[in-house]
């Protein structure tokens, strides 16, 4: 680690000569297309000295004509003879084309702009919404579907080893593809997977949020021609696929970093300075103008640079790309890593210019801090503060802390599942909650199955609540049997090979024969629970009601004018027994009960509940 942080700095922070490259030339964004609202555009160029090619012009006011409807509007040399930049503008009389870049000396750059996807909100592009459950996947770990790709000549990281958590195991999006038909049966519609983009670092490579490339798909989990595979066939099964983007750093052996275009690219520090991490900051109207630059500006780590994201070149070249990879791939959302950490102005440019080319997209952020106005900070709220974000939604943390007191804290005024009715109480400070992400675990956290001690009725009471609360339900491979793993000491433990993603796995838990008795006992109620839910406007779109938590007893409804659905969770140490008329409001002109897990009926008189159970009960005439 030491080593690579040294190699480093010799590019990071040294700015008397810059880098060379190979006598290739680049393009980034690597085409664009006709008909975009984004119809004006950036393109950095990059390679050998290539700015010596282009000769120092002024732009008229109308540019240098590209093409019909295309016209060169400014060339702009750099700190870095490495780098042009050119501005191109697009107008409605454009048609798909190529063309050449004028004026070059010695050398010819072809530019491609294409025809637009089309059913724009429909085929792609569909977003995401509290109808959704969505299933978050990280790639290597989950199930080799060609071994071809395991290794990739001249790829730094060449382990392959699955022996080990640091290494990498060989699963990739083919195999992913392969068990399409398994996430549909188990009642998810939409699949996240961690970052896919290149990951070319020496180590450590199988979480993939160390970008080098921004416009290749990592080779190691079959490349660009495999992506567009598994979106298609994601999308022929009639469910959506969610992208992990990060805009805040890149690795450090990304192109940028290895031959910076100006010294400004990156946020840069007389020596190595790291983020505090503290998001109070960004919104505290007592802090100093140093905290808050360490927490935006600080790097998250030695390994990933942070970005620059008032470089206007940075910011295009970010903005560009998230554009660009919807209309490419056919991506139906995005998650967005570390989001606290981002510059937020800039977050808000460009999360409008997502929203302005795809109406229906969705894109929900990392928001990992403690606090239900911290949280709702960063998302679409009803504070009247000078800072207003415009991102949909967050991943919920807050509900995650909720949960988990629930489970493992013993009842209190503000302990225990009075935490969860808490959080969700705070509710009325979010434009719209039911967007937010609810989850147990993920791929930086201890596995909630081990969270609760291996305990089933607490881990099955945890994905009831998953399944019946407000918000977009989100579970990580392996939640659906009993995985465990804790982060210490090392996340690799939380990042385990699903059994039988492999063809040579002793055990194949894909299947029921390859399952155990309590693996299929959680698969079957998160299955059961996964499909009802599919079909229940209550659950679904219904409004929620919540009671004050009493005993350690928390009763709540969702409920529509067509359905109405009872959630009651015990999470005292005894069992408990509920008298239905406690609960008028909800329950009035109901006579029965049908229990969704169990498949039992019975009359609303009293029902027992045991010791961390939870009853989802469907009510009827």
């Amino acid at each position: 680690m030491k080593k690579i942080f040294l190699t480093a700095c010799c590019y990071v922070f040294f700015t008397g000569s810059f880098a060379q490259t190979s006598n290739g030339y680049q393009c980034y964004p690597t085409n664009w297309w006709v008909g975009m609202k984004m119809n004006k555009i950036q393109v950095m160029v990059h390679g050998d000295k290539v700015a010596d090619h282009f000769p120092m012009i002024k732009m008229g006011p109308k540019g240098t004509k590209l093409a019909t409807g295309v016209n060169l509007m400014a060339i702009t040399r750099v700190e870095n003879p490495n780098y042009v930049f050119l501005d191109i503008a697009i107008d409605a009389t454009a048609k798909p084309c190529k063309f050449n870049f004028p004026f070059l000396r010695d050398i010819t750059i072809e530019y491609e702009l294409k025809a637009r996807r089309k059913n724009n909100g429909k085929d792609y592009a569909q977003g995401v919404t509290s109808r959704d459950f969505i299933y978050l996947i990280m790639p290597d770990r989950f199930s080799n579907g060609d071994e071809s790709n395991d290794r990739i000549a001249g790829m730094r990281d060449q382990s392959l080893n699955r022996d080990t958590v640091f290494n990498r195991h060989g699963g990739d999006l083919k195999g992913v593809q392969n068990h399409l038909d398994y996430l549909q049966q188990l009642g998810v519609t939409t699949i996240w997977l961690n970052p896919v983009l290149e990951n070319d670092m020496p180590d450590r490579t199988e979480h993939g949020y160390a970008f080098t490339d921004h416009y290749k798909i990592d080779a190691r989990l079959g490349g660009d021609k495999a992506y567009q595979e598994l979106i298609d066939a994601t999308h022929a099964k009639g469910m959506k696929i969610i992208q992990d983007a990060v805009y805040n750093h890149v690795g450090l052996y990304h192109i940028t970093v290895q031959d910076l275009p100006m010294k400004d690219w990156l946020h840069q520090w007389d020596h190595y300075t790291n983020t505090t991490y503290k998001d109070q900051v960004l919104f505290d109207p007592y802090a100093s103008k140093k905290d808050v630059k360490q927490m935006v500006d600080g790097w998250f780590t030695r390994q990933m640079p942070d970005l620059n994201q008032n470089n206007p070149f940075v910011a295009n070249f970010l903005i560009e790309h998230a554009v660009w990879t919807v209309e490419n791939f056919g991506i139906d959302g995005w998650r967005i890593d570390t989001y606290a950490y981002n510059d937020l102005e800039f977050m808000n440019r460009c999360n409008k210019a997502l929203m302005d080319e795809y109406p229906q997209l969705t894109m929900f952020g990392e928001t990992w801090v403690h606090g239900v106005p911290n949280q709702s900070y960063f998302v679409q709220n009803n504070y009247n503060i000078s800072f207003k974000s415009n991102l949909q939604a967050s991943t919920d943390f807050q509900t995650l802390w909720g949960i988990s007191d629930a489970m493992t804290k013993d009842f209190g005024w503000t302990d225990g599942v009075n935490n969860l009715y808490t959080t969700l109480a705070q509710d009325y400070v979010y434009k719209d909650p039911t967007r937010q992400v609810i989850f147990l675990d993920n791929h930086d956290m201890s596995r909630f199955y081990s969270v609760v001690n291996e305990n089933m009725d607490k881990y099955q009471s945890a994905l009831s609540w998953l399944l019946t609360s407000r918000g977009i339900p989100e579970i990580y491979y392996g939640d659906e049997i009993a995985t465990t793993g804790t982060t210490n000491p090392n996340d690799g433990h939380v990042r385990l090979d699903f059994p039988g993603g492999w063809k040579n796995d002793a055990v194949n838990k894909f299947t029921i024969a390859g399952r155990t008795q309590t693996d299929q006992a959680i698969y079957q109620h998160l299955a059961t629970l996964a499909n009802f839910r599919k079909s229940s406007s209550a659950l679904t779109t219904g409004k929620m009601m919540q009671y004050v938590p009493a005993d350690g007893v928390y009763v709540y409804f969702r409920y529509d004018n067509k359905q109405t659905v009872m959630v009651i969770m015990n999470t005292s140490k005894t069992e408990k027994t509920i008298h239905f008329d406690q609960f008028t409001e909800r329950t009035g002109g109901f006579s029965k009960y049908n229990d969704v897990i169990a498949k039992t009926s019975g009359d609303m008189n009293t029902i027992a509940v045991g010791s961390y159970q939870t009853k989802v009960l469907e009510l009827t005439k």
